[in-house]
């Protein structure tokens, strides 16, 4: 039997604030997510406006992406930490899950944070993306070209229950987070629409990213709204 106690998850946070003074925490909540025991890896994120990596920002709404030894270091951070404490006083709306990894390739600041043994397989139930890259300078109005018809393609996506961009640096280091209905979908996208695969190819052919990181994952333990509702329920 595995001791889940001890073995690596992640979780994702977005949170949306009334006013543009939510910035602050970008720099202040760095110093406290460094110090916090069981956090192996983090960033906090700017948000886009378009449901992938997009130019539009949304200044009040923020995500943390973060990685955790194990279960019980992510629910001590949530009962105790003093970010946590302020996302329930001060937020106005926010969203949180946890996120078991399934299978993950490539690089974020020169490393793979998440166990990367086996392969996605087929997964019963909903499936969490992560995708993440640093965009070639020389490449930045290529790629902000292709944004649009992706963006249009999710929406158009009917297992795709929801998504958003957001940057880690404004223009060059940009991710997105979608939850999807099940593995299938997430293939459907992936493979299947000729302006993703359109993308993909140009990716590869011109090189354009210098790093990038794919991660699928299990959601599970979700609470609060994104946009009004809980997606995974």
């Amino acid at each position: 039997m595995t001791d889940t106690s001890t073995s690596t998850i992640a979780s994702f946070h977005l949170l949306r604030y009334d006013t543009l003074g939510a910035m602050r925490h970008m720099a202040f909540d760095r110093p406290l997510l460094r110090r916090t025991d069981g956090l192996t890896f983090w960033r906090l994120l700017g948000t886009g406006r378009g449901r992938s990596m997009s130019l539009g920002a949304d200044l009040r709404r923020w995500a943390l992406y973060a990685v955790w030894r194990g279960p019980a270091d992510l629910e001590e951070f949530l009962a105790t930490s003093p970010i946590a404490a302020r996302w329930r006083s001060e937020a106005r709306e926010s969203w949180h899950v946890r996120l078991t990894p399934i299978a993950a390739r490539g690089a974020w600041a020169g490393r793979n944070p998440l166990p990367t043994e086996g392969g996605a397989g087929r997964v019963q139930g909903p499936v969490a993306v992560l995708t993440r890259a640093s965009i070639r300078f020389s490449r930045l109005a290529a790629f902000y070209r292709s944004v649009p018809a992706v963006d249009e393609l999710l929406r158009r996506q009917d297992g795709c229950l929801a998504s958003i961009g957001m940057g880690e640096w404004p223009l060059a280091r940009q991710a997105t987070f979608s939850l999807w209905r099940d593995s299938a979908s997430v293939r459907a996208f992936a493979y299947r629409g000729a302006e993703h695969q359109q993308v993909i190819e140009r990716v590869r052919s011109h090189d354009w990213y210098a790093e990038e990181l794919f991660a699928r994952f299990i959601p599970y333990g979700s609470d609060g709204t994104w946009d009004g509702t809980d997606p995974l329920r």
